[in-house]
């Protein structure tokens, strides 16, 4: 009998000890703040690396060199850009987008991302006429720069439109379905027209790095790119990567928000890598065309 009475008080002392200790840890949970839904924010998957390309057309410097799984996926596409660069041997570019179009922090507009990128181009398409035209409004969010880029198109009848997009809706806020909405509707609008179309997203800064709407965005747009099987190129993560591994070459200007010189030039090589990478894997078609556009 005692020893039952014994085995009994240790049971109860027991329990009661496990009920103080749930209790203890619902307390702290209580006190402490809530879980940060962006804390695994930067934990993402690698992308799929491409095809190797010759070495003549690996356009990135030793300085904005990135892997090429981090700057954008390949995608079939870019039809018209092919038939200009193989047939009239010319091609117009639109350059649309908010102050990191225009070149804001740059020394002077010749060193904006749309003018390094057009001296790129003409190195690696020797013989074809490459235009750029720069038309980036500074603050502009995606609704707004879809509105102009209907008109601008009629204006300067691209082949080909480098639409940067994003920022400036991830830190306004604009709700999801709004610029979900938006983003679709432009893009049918411009494939309506047989335009090419390279998404170019959202710019890493430190600051937003665990900004959630800034997430949400870069989430949603990588997300409308690959349904759409549009070229988007994935500045955030090359961004990302040089100022995680090339800490001693700054990209960004005294505001440390837009670009530097070198953050431009960088720009323009990223830009540049995922267009004609994406047109070297289209040789796969062995038509003329692309042979003599990837040459």
């Amino acid at each position: 009998m005692a020893q039952e009475t014994v085995r009994v008080l240790l049971a109860s002392a027991l329990a009661a000890l496990a009920i103080g200790a749930t209790c203890a840890r619902a307390q702290d949970s209580a006190n402490s703040p809530p879980a940060d839904p962006t804390a695994l924010i930067e934990r993402e998957p690698a992308l799929p690396d491409w095809p190797k390309i010759p070495p003549e057309l690996s356009l990135m410097s030793s300085q904005c060199s990135v892997p090429a799984g981090e700057l954008a996926t390949l995608v079939p596409g870019l039809n018209r850009t092919v038939e200009k660069l193989g047939t009239s041997k010319q091609l117009r570019i639109l350059a649309i987008g908010s102050s990191s179009t225009w070149g804001v922090g740059a020394s002077s507009l010749k060193r904006n991302y749309p003018s390094r990128l057009e001296a790129i181009l003409s190195k690696v398409w020797k013989g074809v006429d490459i235009e750029i035209v720069n038309r980036g409004v500074g603050g502009e969010v995606a609704s707004q720069t879809a509105w102009r880029l209907l008109d601008e198109i009629n204006l300067v009848q691209p082949d080909l439109i480098l639409w940067q997009v994003g920022t400036n809706d991830a830190l306004r806020n604009v709700p999801l379905e709004e610029f979900e909405k938006t983003m679709r509707s432009t893009i049918a609008e411009v494939r309506s027209k047989n335009i090419d179309l390279v998404l170019v997203g959202l710019q890493y800064t430190p600051k937003y790095a665990r900004h959630e709407h800034y997430y949400h965005i870069r989430k949603l747009l990588d997300d409308v790119a690959s349904s759409e099987k549009l070229l988007y190129v994935r500045r955030y993560r090359a961004m990302e990567f040089i100022a995680h591994t090339k800490a001693n070459l700054p990209m960004m200007a005294s505001d440390n928000f837009h670009l530097n010189d070198l953050g431009y030039q960088c720009m323009a090589e990223h830009v540049a890598q995922a267009v004609v990478a994406n047109l070297f894997v289209r040789r796969g078609d062995r038509t003329p065309a692309v042979a003599q556009a990837t040459r």
